[in-house]
């Protein structure tokens, strides 16, 4: 099993990411131990050189972080033909004990990631690196994420056997099951769905509020926050039925397949990328008062705004699509 080419793909990208952030890690304990902008010296001289090298590696490395979830969920899919009993990516993860951890790691990686691509993105824009200190903050609790995370990758390769039996998804998120998969498949539609669009209509009126005015910052991250995990309750628990048009089926995995189109991918990429640029909003509200960044940072956070509020609409605008178009109906 490790032989499978996506496997050794996705286990090498890791172990290469995780080097290039164990070195950028090591240069951050330095630039937090030994950053001084007043100072002439030798040591802070090559700081402020390597520090645009540094940040030019973990761009791409972050990038790649950011990419490696669908890879991750894509391989895991392709690769349900070889244990009795999958249908999917869902039981495919189920094989042994690392599958589901990993999953969660990449995801969480993958928020911080791009969290981190936008702090560096700020900080790059002011003369005085007004960003250089929590930046590499950050980046030291990313380091050690990411090394779980490769941890727990490899051992849910290695413990790959071909011969395994699994559990397929329609058992893994069934409503009747005593799990936190079953109590999100068992939230009932009709608290979700006005939920669902309740919530998005109120992070669009606080977005543009925040667009125009400029306050209400940190209000709109966290509303970013709920929106993402109130739309993955409810694709779970109402949306995924529209695409199945069956009343039992909750899989959060299927829609990935080609049966439905790959819209899966589609609806998470637009998920993360609302949840990224509404949560850096927040991030970046303590350092509007920074001389050097002040001209240029609530031009950025308008772009955000706009970047984030197109992700979470065209998601709403997919669901609305498929909820009028299916011939499926919930609730008669």
């Amino acid at each position: 099993m490790i032989q499978h080419p996506a496997i050794l793909a996705l286990m090498t990208a890791s172990l290469i990411v995780s080097g290039l952030l164990l070195y950028a890690g090591w240069f951050g304990i330095r630039i937090l131990k030994n950053w001084d902008l007043t100072s002439g010296s030798e040591l802070q001289l090559n700081l402020e050189r390597r520090t645009y090298l540094i940040a030019t590696i973990v761009s791409y490395a972050l990038l790649f972080q950011t990419i490696s979830l669908f890879l991750y969920l894509y391989t895991a899919d392709g690769l349900h033909i070889l244990f009795t009993g999958a249908m999917c990516a869902a039981g495919t993860l189920q094989v042994n004990s690392y599958g589901y951890p990993t999953l969660i790691m990449k995801l969480i990686n993958c928020l911080l990631a791009g969290s981190w691509l936008i702090v560096n993105h700020a900080d790059t824009r002011g003369y005085d690196y007004p960003l250089i200190k929590p930046k590499y903050v950050l980046l030291l609790g990313l380091v050690l994420l990411v090394l779980a995370e490769t941890v727990l990758q490899f051992n849910y390769f290695m413990h790959l056997k071909g011969d395994m039996i699994t559990s397929c998804c329609g058992s893994l998120f069934g409503s009747d099951k005593p799990s936190i998969a079953g109590e999100l498949a068992g939230l009932p539609y009709r608290i979700m769905r006005p939920l669902f669009f309740c919530t998005m209509a109120v992070l669009a009126c606080c977005g543009i509020r925040l667009y125009l005015k400029g306050s209400g910052g940190y209000l709109y991250a966290a509303l970013s926050s709920f929106a993402f995990v109130v739309s993955l309750a409810a694709l779970i628990s109402f949306i995924g039925l529209y695409y199945y048009e069956l009343p039992t089926h909750h899989c959060p995995f299927c829609i990935l397949q080609q049966e439905y189109g790959y819209i899966g991918y589609l609806l998470y990429a637009t998920l993360l990328g609302g949840m990224i640029a509404g949560s850096s909003i927040g991030l970046l509200m303590p350092f509007r008062a920074s001389p050097s960044l002040a001209p240029y940072l609530p031009r950025l956070q308008q772009r955000l705004i706009l970047l984030s509020l197109t992700c979470y609409l065209l998601f709403t605008a997919l669901v609305s699509y498929r909820m009028l178009t299916a011939n499926f109906r919930l609730g008669g």
